[in-house]
């Protein structure tokens, strides 16, 4: 099997690309390799993929903008889609809202013509738990109410969902949406906060926490995330017309994929103190323009239909990423 992975040079897009290729299936990966954050990071992560697996090859195309992509895919075969690109961060939108409405809009309406007009078995994308806005019931459902965001960013995730909807109902292209919850590990974004604690921690500089830190996320390490996303694009939604999780009768489903645990701040900032072997000095601040104070995620309709189940706890999880940053960095 070839699959198309979008983002490939990103946190999650390297981590499915480096699964697959290890499970024997071939890749082509595509990723703008845009600023938002360190390029030399995904230039890295790149460098990974062809120093540990064959079977992988790379363009750097901007798929927000349909004659490259086009061109780019030319003569290329992909059996299936995992379309994980997209301008991603919730306070880099209230500053930058046009880059949203080019990669997340126009681009996913890219990648879902590519699936119509390619006939791919299945297409599996990114989606968002920021869709859920200010729910202020917990855990969150996936039938839950999701129209109103509080964020351009989980507005343009929320339109995914929407397009996404109405191909599968005139095309029967099966699809599966997947509501990310605070994916972290090895490899994962600078911009996130448990790399943003991690190197103030280690620089000797206060850390910055905000919601005066009585927030708690559903922290979901990268290889259970990763697990989730290949058993999706390996069973493709049935198109019988039955109702599907999140409510569509079309093939297309919509899952959360999270660790189904809802964590304070205040136990994962312990967590990083104790594996830097150095405490941290806290400077609360409030909330973020944006941002939701709880996120947790019900992940019963993905366990019941694929058997999906979290296996680390950010007490697990947190160490092996410190680890890891303190390799990359050569931290001593």
């Amino acid at each position: 099997m070839r699959v198309l992975v979008t983002g490939a040079a990103g946190f999650i897009g390297f981590n499915v690309s480096c699964q697959l290729l290890a499970r024997g299936d071939t890749v082509l990966g595509i990723d703008s390799l845009n600023d938002y954050y360190d390029v030399n990071l995904k230039y890295a992560r790149l460098a990974e993929i062809n120093k540990l697996r064959a079977g992988f090859a790379f363009k750097q195309v901007d798929f927000s903008d349909h004659v490259a992509l086009d061109e780019a895919l030319n003569g290329e075969h992909f059996d299936r889609i995992v379309h994980l690109g997209a301008q991603a961060g919730v306070r880099y939108s209230i500053k930058n809202p046009r880059a949203y409405l080019q990669a997340n809009l126009a681009g996913h309406l890219n990648i879902i013509e590519i699936a119509r007009h390619r006939k791919v078995v299945h297409m599996v994308y990114a989606s968002s738990s920021s869709v859920y806005g200010g729910n202020g019931s917990l855990p969150f459902h996936v039938e839950d109410r999701t129209d109103q965001p509080l964020s351009l960013y989980a507005a343009t995730k929320k339109a995914d969902e929407l397009i996404s909807e109405t191909y599968a109902h005139l095309y029967r292209i099966p699809q599966t949406g997947l509501r990310f919850f605070t994916v972290y590990g090895p490899w994962g974004r600078p911009d996130m906060a448990m790399w943003l604690f991690t190197k103030a921690i280690f620089e000797g500089r206060p850390i910055d926490v905000f919601g005066e830190g009585q927030m708690r996320r559903d922290f979901t390490y990268i290889d259970d995330i990763v697990a989730g996303v290949l058993t999706c694009l390996d069973n493709p939604p049935v198109d019988d017309e039955t109702v599907k999780a999140g409510g569509s009768i079309s093939p297309h489903r919509i899952y959360n994929i999270g660790n189904n645990r809802s964590e304070d701040l205040s136990e994962m900032i312990a967590l990083i103190e104790q594996a830097c072997g150095r405490p941290a000095e806290r400077r609360l601040l409030p909330m973020q323009p944006g941002d939701v104070r709880d996120t947790f995620a019900d992940i019963n309709a993905i366990h019941h239909d694929l058997g999906f189940e979290p296996r680390t706890s950010i007490h697990e999880g947190v160490p092996k990423f410190v680890h890891w940053y303190k390799g990359y960095f050569n931290i001593i």
